[in-house]
Protein backbone atom coordinates (compact mmCIF):
# COMPACT_ATOMS: atom_id res chain seq x y z
CA UNK A 1 0.00 0.00 0.00
CA UNK A 2 2.79 2.49 1.03
CA UNK A 3 4.07 2.22 -2.69
CA UNK A 4 0.93 3.31 -4.33
CA UNK A 5 0.36 5.98 -2.01
CA UNK A 6 4.21 6.80 -2.71
CA UNK A 7 3.76 6.70 -6.61
CA UNK A 8 0.34 8.99 -6.36
CA UNK A 9 2.35 11.78 -4.46
CA UNK A 10 5.21 11.49 -6.13
CA UNK A 11 3.34 11.40 -9.47
CA UNK A 12 1.02 14.24 -8.49
CA UNK A 13 4.42 16.72 -7.33
CA UNK A 14 6.10 15.90 -10.74
CA UNK A 15 3.24 17.38 -12.55
CA UNK A 16 3.06 20.74 -10.80
CA UNK A 17 6.19 22.90 -10.67
CA UNK A 18 8.34 20.99 -8.31
CA UNK A 19 11.42 18.46 -10.16
CA UNK A 20 9.89 14.80 -9.45
CA UNK A 21 10.52 11.65 -11.61
CA UNK A 22 7.67 9.78 -11.12
CA UNK A 23 8.95 7.45 -13.56
CA UNK A 24 11.75 6.27 -12.03
CA UNK A 25 9.63 5.35 -8.81
CA UNK A 26 7.20 3.86 -11.64
CA UNK A 27 10.10 1.28 -12.98
CA UNK A 28 11.40 1.22 -9.46
CA UNK A 29 7.70 -0.41 -8.22
CA UNK A 30 7.80 -2.84 -11.29
CA UNK A 31 10.68 -4.10 -10.92
CA UNK A 32 10.31 -4.82 -7.76
CA UNK A 33 7.05 -7.01 -8.41
CA UNK A 34 5.51 -6.48 -4.92
CA UNK A 35 2.53 -4.38 -7.10
CA UNK A 36 -0.05 -5.15 -9.88
CA UNK A 37 1.14 -3.52 -13.39
CA UNK A 38 -2.55 -1.61 -14.14
CA UNK A 39 -3.19 -0.90 -10.66
CA UNK A 40 0.15 1.00 -10.72
CA UNK A 41 -0.41 2.85 -14.15
CA UNK A 42 -3.52 3.86 -13.03
CA UNK A 43 -2.24 5.35 -9.52
CA UNK A 44 -0.07 7.24 -11.11
CA UNK A 45 -1.77 8.50 -14.52
CA UNK A 46 -4.56 9.64 -11.80
CA UNK A 47 -2.21 11.39 -9.49
CA UNK A 48 -0.29 13.28 -12.35
CA UNK A 49 -3.25 14.02 -13.93
CA UNK A 50 -4.29 15.69 -10.57
CA UNK A 51 -1.28 17.42 -10.54
CA UNK A 52 -1.94 19.00 -13.55
CA UNK A 53 -5.42 20.25 -12.67
CA UNK A 54 -3.69 22.17 -10.37
CA UNK A 55 -1.60 23.58 -12.70
CA UNK A 56 -4.83 24.43 -14.19
CA UNK A 57 -6.30 26.04 -11.48
CA UNK A 58 -3.05 28.32 -10.82
CA UNK A 59 -3.46 29.78 -14.43
CA UNK A 60 -7.29 29.94 -14.24
CA UNK A 61 -7.13 31.85 -10.88
CA UNK A 62 -3.96 34.50 -11.79
CA UNK A 63 -5.79 35.76 -14.81
CA UNK A 64 -7.49 38.10 -12.69
CA UNK A 65 -4.28 39.73 -12.20
CA UNK A 66 -3.86 40.38 -15.88
CA UNK A 67 -3.64 44.22 -15.27
CA UNK A 68 -1.32 44.19 -12.16
CA UNK A 69 2.47 45.46 -13.17
CA UNK A 70 3.71 42.43 -12.04
CA UNK A 71 1.60 39.71 -13.56
CA UNK A 72 4.27 37.72 -16.00
CA UNK A 73 2.73 38.41 -19.71
CA UNK A 74 1.91 41.29 -21.52
CA UNK A 75 -1.56 42.24 -22.99
CA UNK A 76 0.09 41.62 -26.85
CA UNK A 77 1.76 38.14 -25.35
CA UNK A 78 -1.57 36.95 -24.06
CA UNK A 79 -3.15 37.96 -27.63
CA UNK A 80 -0.18 35.75 -29.22
CA UNK A 81 -0.50 33.10 -26.73
CA UNK A 82 -4.67 32.80 -27.35
CA UNK A 83 -3.85 33.05 -30.97
CA UNK A 84 -1.63 30.12 -30.69
CA UNK A 85 -3.33 28.24 -28.20
CA UNK A 86 -6.70 28.24 -30.23
CA UNK A 87 -5.09 26.77 -32.89
CA UNK A 88 -3.00 23.98 -31.27
CA UNK A 89 -3.42 24.56 -27.76
CA UNK A 90 -6.10 21.40 -26.93
CA UNK A 91 -4.09 19.10 -28.87
CA UNK A 92 -0.92 20.33 -27.30
CA UNK A 93 -2.37 19.09 -24.13
CA UNK A 94 -1.20 15.43 -25.21
CA UNK A 95 2.13 16.25 -24.79
CA UNK A 96 1.72 17.89 -21.39
CA UNK A 97 4.03 15.04 -19.83
CA UNK A 98 6.91 16.47 -21.52
CA UNK A 99 9.48 18.19 -18.73
CA UNK A 100 9.40 21.84 -18.27
CA UNK A 101 7.09 22.24 -21.47
CA UNK A 102 4.13 20.34 -19.79
CA UNK A 103 3.60 22.06 -16.65
CA UNK A 104 4.20 25.46 -19.21
CA UNK A 105 1.17 23.95 -21.30
CA UNK A 106 -0.84 23.29 -18.39
CA UNK A 107 -0.97 26.46 -17.07
CA UNK A 108 -1.68 28.26 -19.81
CA UNK A 109 -4.28 25.94 -20.35
CA UNK A 110 -5.80 27.16 -17.40
CA UNK A 111 -5.07 30.59 -18.26
CA UNK A 112 -6.90 30.51 -21.24
CA UNK A 113 -9.67 29.13 -20.28
CA UNK A 114 -9.59 25.77 -21.52
CA UNK A 115 -12.67 23.91 -20.59
CA UNK A 116 -12.04 21.41 -17.12
CA UNK A 117 -13.71 18.15 -18.83
CA UNK A 118 -11.44 18.62 -21.95
CA UNK A 119 -8.67 19.29 -20.29
CA UNK A 120 -8.70 16.45 -18.20
CA UNK A 121 -9.58 13.80 -20.88
CA UNK A 122 -6.73 15.01 -22.79
CA UNK A 123 -4.35 15.39 -20.04
CA UNK A 124 -5.62 11.69 -19.46
CA UNK A 125 -4.99 10.24 -22.34
CA UNK A 126 -1.36 11.34 -22.83
CA UNK A 127 0.27 10.74 -19.50
CA UNK A 128 -1.66 7.13 -19.22
CA UNK A 129 -0.13 6.56 -22.99
CA UNK A 130 3.27 8.15 -21.18
CA UNK A 131 3.16 5.56 -18.74
CA UNK A 132 1.69 2.80 -20.46
CA UNK A 133 4.54 3.07 -22.76
CA UNK A 134 6.80 3.34 -20.03
CA UNK A 135 5.35 0.15 -18.36
CA UNK A 136 5.69 -1.81 -21.31
CA UNK A 137 9.30 -1.18 -22.34
CA UNK A 138 9.89 -2.36 -18.91
CA UNK A 139 8.48 -4.83 -18.44
CA UNK A 140 10.08 -6.30 -22.35
CA UNK A 141 13.38 -5.10 -20.37
CA UNK A 142 12.73 -7.60 -16.99
CA UNK A 143 11.43 -10.19 -19.25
Amino acid sequence: MTGYLSLFAVAFLAATILPMQSEALLVGLMIHGQHGVLGLLAVATVGNVLGSVVNWGLGHAVLRFQHKRWFPASPSQMARAETWYARYGRWSLLVSWFPVVGDALTVTAGVLREPLWSFVAIVGIGKALRYGVLAWVTLVWIG
